[in-house]
């Protein structure tokens, strides 16, 4: 439903089948008008500025623990797991942890699917990093939470357990730091922003990007709404 290709689609799919012409023709000037307007770089790349998180700034500090955001893998037809687009958590996870940034990851996430099976991201991030040669006692693992809420109530339990001082350092996308912030510190979690991931609002723009269309942009707007309407609703909550 957040997706405004479809959005399109049923403007243009109601325009065929009405017979009212004025009604067609405004239809589909409309749905004219979205494409265009979502398919933008140059107004998603503001947004997602606007959107975003600074950079994390150097401090030189150490810090505890990082937690890190799971979504960063999928599943396939079998079950079993891979890296999918927002790998960059990951990455950038072990990166603090082997450049002595931070003392221990957390790797939080479970299955948000509907139908979760026996997968949990979790686990199989433990499993890669055993194979990466981190030792046992730097890693630690929820695998519980099926979205961000859970990921903040269960990670504060594993940090209590473990005494490990906050702040920490939250790692997730970018387009996806700003929920994540709110949420955290809701649940009383001393969090320091590592946004990682960016896939808008950091690349050089031309005068091609403000008139050509862009199937790229189309997308990426699908995350951006689903943020903003999870944003309200957590805030809400």
């Amino acid at each position: 439903m957040l997706s405004p290709l479809l959005w399109v689609f049923t403007l243009v799919l109601i325009a065929v089948f009405t017979k009212n012409r004025k009604r067609k023709t405004r239809l589909l000037i409309l749905g004219c008008i979205l494409l265009y307007l979502f398919s933008n770089s140059f107004l998603l790349n503001e947004f997602a500025r606007a959107w975003g998180y600074a950079l994390y700034p150097d401090d030189k500090k150490t810090y505890s623990c990082a937690i890190v955001l799971g979504g960063f893998t999928s599943t396939d037809r079998n079950g079993q797991g891979y890296f999918n687009s927002s790998a960059d958590r990951f990455i950038q996870g072990l990166r603090l942890l082997e450049t002595g940034k931070v003392k221990r990851l957390l790797e939080t996430g479970g299955n948000g699917n509907l139908n979760p099976g026996k997968y949990r991201e979790g686990t199989w991030a433990r499993a890669q990093l055993k194979d990466l040669n981190v030792p046992d006692s730097s890693i630690l693992v929820e695998s519980n939470s099926r979205n961000t809420m859970e990921n903040a109530a269960f990670s504060k339990k594993v940090l209590l357990d473990n005494h490990l001082q906050p702040p920490y350092l939250l790692v997730t996308s970018d387009f996806h730091m700003r929920r994540s912030m709110m949420i955290f510190k809701k649940e009383g979690i001393d969090v320091v922003a590592y946004p990682c991931n960016y896939m808008a609002g950091h690349g050089n723009l031309t005068i091609v990007d403000l008139i050509m269309p862009d199937a790229t942009a189309l997308a990426y707007w699908s995350m951006y709404l689903k943020e903003m309407i999870g944003y309200v609703v957590n805030y809400l909550h």
